[in-house]
C-alpha cells in the first residue's frame, strides 16, 4: 500500500506475565508476538514503521535489528507509561515526517491480526473518506471492551465498559485497538488531547471523540474473524493463544493435503511449508524456515529447524538443524543432524548417529553408533558400527574425505585430515592416520597374540583363594 506507515505500540511491561522480557517479546510458536505484527504489516505493504518502546526497550531494539533488512523500522522511547495516547505522542517526529500519509496504529501484541484485515480496513478508510477508521469485531462476550456506538456506517462514539449504559453494554461490537488515521489529522488531534485521569494518562480513544466533535467522519471496519483482538496478558493467556494458533496451523496444513496421525505434541511454526501426502506423527516440532516435500513421514519425536527436506523422506526421532536432506532418505531413530550438513538421495542413517558440517553421499549407509563431523563422504559408502571421524586436534577442526564405494569397518577411527581413496576398505578396529589408496585395504591395529594356558592358571589361582 502506497503512502502508508505504521506506529506499533510496544512499550508495555505485561506485569501479569512476571517476566524480565517486555510483553511484545513473549513467544507464540517460537516467535515473539511483535514478529507476527511486523510480518503482518510487511505483507500488507506497510514498510515504514515506528515502534514505541518502554519497558526493557533495549531488548525490543535488539530484536528489531533483525528486521532492518526487511523493513524501515525506527524506535522512540516512552520512558513514562502514561497511556496509549501518550505513546503515540512519542512518535510525533515520525508522524510529522509522514504527515502526507495514512498511518496505522496497532499494538505489538496482536499476533492474530491478518494483512487482509489491515488492507480491507484501509480500502474502506479511503473509499469513505474517513478521518479515522477503527477495526472492530463482534464478540459473544464483549465484557471489558470498549463498545462501538454507530449511526449507520459512521461511529458516533466509543463507550468504555465502566461508562456504558445497560443498553450500550449489550452492544457486541467492540474496539480492537487497531486504527487508520490520516497522519496530519492525527497530529492535530494529539495536540488537543488532555489527561484522562488523576494519573495524567492520555488515551488514544479520546482522539476518536475529538474527531467526531470536529465534525469529521469516523468509520468502522468490522473484521469477520474476532481473533483480531486476541492478545496475551498472562501466562495462561499466552498458553491459550499458543494452543489456538497451533491448531489453526495444523488445520491449515490438513486442508493442503497433510495428514496428522496425532496432533499431540505437534508444534509447527507459521512459515513452515509441507508437501501433500506427507504424514506428521506425534511429538514433531517444526521450527522456523522449514520446507518439507511430498510423501514424507516425519516423526515421532522429531525436531527440525531451518532445514529443507526432500520428497519421500522418513525421519524417526531425528533432530535436524540448518541442513538439507535430499529425496528418498531414511534417517533414525535417535539421530542428530547438526548445522551445515547435507544428506543426499537414497542415503540411510541409522540409530545413534551424529552428523555435523558434513556431506553424506548418495546411497551411503551410516547404520549405527557413528560420529561424522567435518567430512565429505562419497556415494555408496558403508560405515560399520562405531566409526568415529576424529576431527579436532584441540585447537583446529580438520576434514575427512571418503570417496565413492568405500567400506569403513566397525570401530574405525578416521583421524583427520585424512583421505580414503575410491573403493578402499578399512579393517575393523583400525585407527587410520594416513591417506588410503584407491581399492586398498588399510589395517591399523596390533596383531592378536595368544598366551597358552593363561586362563587356566588364573582360574586355578582363583579356586585356591576360595
Amino acid at each position: 500500500m502506497e503512502n502508508t506507515c505504521a506506529v506499533v505500540l510496544a512499550a508495555g511491561k505485561g506485569t501479569r506475565m512476571k517476566s524480565k522480557k517486555p510483553k511484545v517479546l513473549a513467544e507464540i510458536l517460537f516467535e515473539p508476538m511483535l514478529g507476527y505484527v511486523l510480518r503482518t504489516c510487511q505483507k500488507a505493504g506497510i514498510n515504514e514503521i515506528c515502534a514505541v518502546t518502554g519497558f526493557e526497550a533495549q531488548q525490543v531494539e535488539d530484536y528489531l535489528t533483525g528486521w532492518k533488512d526487511r523493513l524501515c523500522v525506527s524506535t522512540v522511547l516512552q520512558d513514562q507509561q502514561k497511556g496509549t495516547g501518550h505513546a503515540v505522542m512519542m512518535a510525533k517526529e515520525f508522524l510529522e515526517q509522514n504527515r502526507e500519509k495514512d498511518v496505522l496504529i496497532l499494538y505489538g501484541d496482536t499476533p492474530c491480526l491478518s494483512p487482509e484485515v489491515i488492507e480491507d480496513a484501509y480500502r474502506q478508510h479511503k473509499q469513505q473518506n474517513n478521518a479515522a477508521t477503527i477495526v472492530t469485531a463482534i464478540l459473544e462476550n464483549p465484557y471489558g471492551y470498549g463498545r462501538i456506538v454507530r449511526d449507520g456506517d459512521s461511529i458516533i462514539k466509543i463507550v468504555e465498559q465502566k461508562d456504558a449504559s445497560p443498553e450500550e453494554s449489550k452492544i457486541p461490537e467492540i474496539n480492537s485497538g487497531v486504527y487508520w488515521f490520516g497522519a496530519e489529522h492525527l497530529l492535530n488531534m494529539l495536540e488537543q488531547l488532555k489527561p484522562n485521569n488523576a494519573q495524567g494518562e492520555y488515551y488514544l480513544t479520546d482522539t476518536i471523540g475529538l474527531t467526531i466533535k470536529s465534525g469529521k467522519r469516523v468509520g468502522g471496519y468490522c473484521a469477520e474473524n474476532s481473533d483480531v483482538v486476541l492478545g496475551a496478558n498472562s501466562r495462561k493467556d499466552l498458553y491459550e493463544l499458543n494452543e489456538k494458533m497451533r491448531m489453526n496451523i495444523i488445520y491449515r496444513h490438513m486442508e493442503n493435503g497433510v495428514s496428522f496421525a496425532s496432533t499431540d505434541g505437534v508444534i509447527i511454526a507459521p512459515d513452515v511449508k509441507i508437501g501433500a501426502d506427507t504424514v506428521i506423527l506425534g511429538g514433531t516440532i517444526l521450527k522456523e524456515q522449514v520446507v518439507i516435500g511430498e510423501d514424507c513421514v516425519i516423526g515421532p519425536n522429531t525436531v527440525i529447524q531451518k532445514s529443507e527436506i526432500g520428497d519421500r523422506v522418513k525421519l524417526n526421532s531425528v533432530q535436524c538443524y540448518q541442513s538439507k536432506i535430499h529425496t528418498d532418505v531414511d534417517i533414525g531413530p535417535f539421530v542428530h543432524i547438526r548445522p551445515n550438513s547435507e544428506v543426499k538421495s537414497f542415503a540411510h542413517i541409522g540409530d545413534f548417529v551424529e552428523v555435523k558440517n558434513s556431506v553424506i553421499g548418495e546411497g551411503t549407509a551410516v547404520a549405527h553408533l557413528t560420529y561424522v563431523g567435518d567430512s565429505d563422504i562419497g556415494k555408496n559408502v558403508n560405515f560399520g558400527c562405531g566409526v568415529v571421524t576424529v576431527n579436532y586436534d584441540g585447537v583446529n577442526k580438520h576434514r575427512c574425505v571418503v570417496e565413492d564405494d568405500v567400506f569403513i569397518g566397525c570401530n574405525t577411527n578416521l583421524v583427520a585430515p585424512v583421505h580414503i581413496g575410491k573403493g578402499a576398505y578399512t579393517a575393523a578396529g583400525s585407527t587410520i592416520t594416513d591417506d588410503v589408496s584407491e581399492y586398498a585395504l588399510a589395517i591399523a591395529r596390533s596383531r592378536q597374540t595368544e598366551i597358552e594356558g593363561f586362563a587356566a592358571k588364573k582360574l586355578a589361582g582363583r579356586k585356591k583363594k576360595v
